[in-house]
């Protein structure tokens, strides 16, 4: 791999670091950047994404072989060692000693060179050794947190919910690169036809076994760049999120209020379940995000979406025969797409759930009687899923738990009630999502 390579990993690595920036985002806007060949982009990626993903175990591996405490190493040397010892450890096509020496590069092209003999010192101790993980015995969180990278305050909250056993196949499915789902706009196309479309272009496409048109693709390059993309043929969402627009049951005219909108995923779909026909109101807190919903809806041909601005929690809307509500959640679900969400600080675990019911409430104040309320989350957390969803019941008697359509092929992971369905990525292949259903009597 040329040097330009580690440079770009690096410079990528530092502005999730610095900036807090999305990894998705951030890697698309450095190597669309750069003239590196295919081959070093993917390599790039590979230490990008490593790293962040095994970044509690590098750290802790840090401290094994460092004879100064992480927290007082400069963020650029960390992130130096981090990659040196994800090449050492994980990347097998990386011989140790072009790790060690290509680190202490890293560090000269970078104004580090005062620190190249500690950061080669740890790297060939390091490469000299094994990689070490603590004791299990002295703490089964701290071991798992450490062999997942996943903070204790997360490994935790599963084992506590959903036993050691789920939490470690959790955890385990926190590791690789999810799968892209695209949403097959059948307002201008079939399943069949785009299916052959792409794979005349080189993508390989292959039918969900979780839903009716949607597809599984690989090989896509730059979405965007796709001309089956451009002519608004599909849009990229998850599988979950599509079981939870079916599980609203829109049907053609009928009024749908979507109230925490963008990107505006759902509400294409729901357009699309809908044949373009009725009306859907799209809300969201930012202006800049309806934008997103605007321009993605005259992509894909639709034109009975409306959007508003404005805070959910309070807002007033028309009555509505169907409401979504897919409230901000932690997004311990979508780790898999975000694997630096994990590392925030702040994760609102504490404060979430009580903003999630407020407008989960207020929404609940605009379906027509008869009519269909679905609570969702892209998050694995009782206190945001499942207890909000059963403090709703006992707290609004105008409604009754409506039971869940749920396809054969999905496969629960939990007793849950019949209105209730948590996604777990391990078991169906999904984001971690959770959907629960209510009817206005």
């Amino acid at each position: 791999m040329t040097e330009s390579s580690r440079q770009t990993a690096f410079s990528a690595l530092m502005r999730v670091e610095k900036d807090g920036s999305y990894s998705n985002i951030t890697l698309d806007t450095v190597l669309s950047k750069s003239n590196l060949s295919q081959r070093d982009k993917n390599f790039v990626s590979g230490i990008f994404y490593g790293v962040i993903e095994k970044r509690l175990f590098l750290d802790y591996n840090i401290s094994v072989y460092s004879d100064r405490p992480l927290n007082e190493l400069d963020r650029e040397i960390a992130v130096i060692l981090r990659m040196g010892l994800y090449q050492i450890f994980f990347m097998d096509s990386v011989p140790n000693c072009a790790a060690v020496n290509e680190s202490v590069k890293l560090c000269h092209e970078n104004r580090l060179a005062n620190a190249s003999g500690f950061v080669n010192g740890v790297l060939r101790a390091a490469s000299e050794g094994e990689a070490k993980l603590p004791n299990p015995k002295k703490g089964k969180s701290k071991f798992y947190s450490v062999m997942y990278s996943c903070p204790e305050t997360i490994v935790g909250m599963w084992r506590h919910s959903y036993g050691d056993e789920m939490a470690k196949e959790m955890l385990m499915s926190l590791e690789g690169r999810p799968p892209i789902n695209a949403r097959v706009n059948i307002l201008k196309t079939s399943a069949e036809s785009l299916k052959k479309s792409l794979e005349e272009s080189g993508i390989s496409a292959e039918y969900s076994d979780c839903t009716e048109n949607c597809l599984k693709l690989a090989n896509t390059g730059a979405i965007e760049n796709l001309v089956q993309y451009r002519k608004g043929l599909f849009h990229i969402q998850d599988t979950a999120s599509q079981l939870c627009c079916k599980m609203l049951e829109a049907q053609e005219n009928q009024v749908v209020l979507d109230v925490c909108s963008a990107p505006g995923g759902k509400s294409f779909t729901l357009a699309e379940m809908m044949n373009n026909k009725g009306k859907i109101i799209s809300c969201d807190l930012y202006q800049s995000r309806v934008g997103l919903i605007e321009s993605g809806a005259k992509r894909l041909g639709i034109n009975i979406i409306s959007t508003v601005t404005g805070d959910s929690s309070e807002m007033e809307f028309p009555m509505a025969d169907r409401v979504l509500c897919d409230v901000p959640c932690s997004g311990l679900g979508i780790i898999r797409r975000k694997p630096e969400l994990r590392y925030k600080e702040d994760l609102g675990l504490d404060e979430l759930p009580d903003v999630q019911y407020e407008i989960l409430c207020n929404s609940a104040k605009f379906v027509k009687a008869g009519g269909i309320l679905v609570y969702s989350t892209c998050t694995l957390n009782p206190w945001e899923n499942n207890e909000n969803a059963r403090k709703f019941l006992e707290e609004h008697e105008d409604f009754e738990a409506y039971a869940l359509k749920i396809p054969e092929n999905i496969k629960r992971g939990i007793e849950e009630n019949e209105n209730e369905l948590t996604l777990f990525p391990h078991i169906n292949d999904t984001d971690g999502f959770f959907i629960s259903a209510f009817r206005k009597k």
